[in-house]
């Protein structure tokens, strides 16, 4: 099965995979709404509104891996649109790590970062780039999204 092949849940309960971006840049994010990272939300809304109408998206997947994120979807889905504005799509909650890792992210999290960090996800807002064709580029939560490696990547394989 391929990364574009993997299903995952979107907060209305139909179920979509990365096949509906394959010719895409996507941003892969795993969020939550009570962290010290959190307002990075803002950046991501920054992104997906310059980028949007030149293939490229921001999924955010919240995750309470951390503790850090609501109890439901209902309440996430309120928070990230009353308090960031948020227009890109936010998936149904999931597991980052573990045993019960979702599918989704036990792919991903092959990948290193340019650390040499693979494995497991160190806390809410890693970043994963999915470049058209599946090659997936890893940035660590303290890289912002508007940090010029990830907005470089993104800008080189948009289409002009």
């Amino acid at each position: 099965m391929s990364l574009y092949d993997i299903p995952f849940a979107r907060m209305d309960g139909t179920t979509t995979s990365l096949a509906e971006h394959r010719d895409d840049v996507v941003l892969v994010v795993n969020v939550a709404s009570r962290c010290g990272l959190t307002p990075q939300y803002e950046a991501l809304e920054q992104l997906q509104e310059a980028y949007a109408g030149r293939g490229f998206t921001v999924l955010g997947f919240p995750s309470n891996q951390f503790l850090q994120e609501l109890s439901t979807d209902e309440k996430i889905a309120e928070f990230c649109s009353t308090t960031y504005g948020v227009t890109f799509p936010v998936l149904s909650k999931i597991r980052v790590n573990g045993r019960h890792t979702h599918p989704l992210y036990a792919e991903l999290k092959k990948t290193a970062d340019d650390g040499g960090h693979a494995g497991r996800v160190r806390w809410n807002f890693e970043k994963f780039v999915v470049l058209p064709g599946g090659e997936v580029h890893r940035f660590s939560p303290q890289t912002t999204p508007d940090d010029p490696a990830v907005v470089g990547l993104v800008e080189k394989h948009l289409p002009r």
